[in-house]
């Protein structure tokens, strides 16, 4: 009994390869939010931001080499939360008004609550511990 033609095969085994190649880009571009790429996307210790009056009172500054965002309601008021995209763990790149950009897909967060505005990210950004002391902001544990 002969086997398979050679084309038949070629056929099986190209769309075998189409299958795998669009399970692959599923994976790579998923809708599932997550922490993101980095292990740890918050500071396993305290960080000292600088001073404390560098974050506008009703607005947010981005440390982008500490991957944190912080923001001040109100005078001596601070909240922090990590600046890594909890989709694809992107660094966030910039601040628009009250919002926190993701230049990888697009996602973004409000920099005062951390909660996702804009997909594909779902989940909020990780709330980081701040405390202003002697006029310089600390972020981190124990902070």
């Amino acid at each position: 009994m002969p086997g398979p033609s050679p084309a038949a095969r070629r056929t099986v085994l190209k769309g075998a390869a189409l299958a795998g190649a669009a399970g692959l880009g599923a994976a790579a571009c998923s809708t599932d939010s997550k922490l993101g790429r980095a292990q740890v996307p918050t500071p396993t210790e305290p960080v000292d931001l600088g001073p404390a009056d560098a974050v506008p009172v009703g607005g947010a500054k981005l440390y982008r080499d500490q991957r944190l965002i912080v923001s001040c309601p109100k005078e001596g008021e601070y909240k922090a939360f990590s600046a890594q995209c909890t989709h694809a763990g992107c660094a966030l790149d910039k601040i628009v008004g009250n919002e926190g950009n993701c230049p990888c897909h697009g996602s973004r967060f409000d920099v005062t609550t951390g909660k996702a505005l804009v997909g594909p990210a779902t989940v909020p950004l990780p709330e980081v511990a701040i405390k202003a002391e002697g006029g310089s902001l600390i972020a981190g544990p124990d902070a």
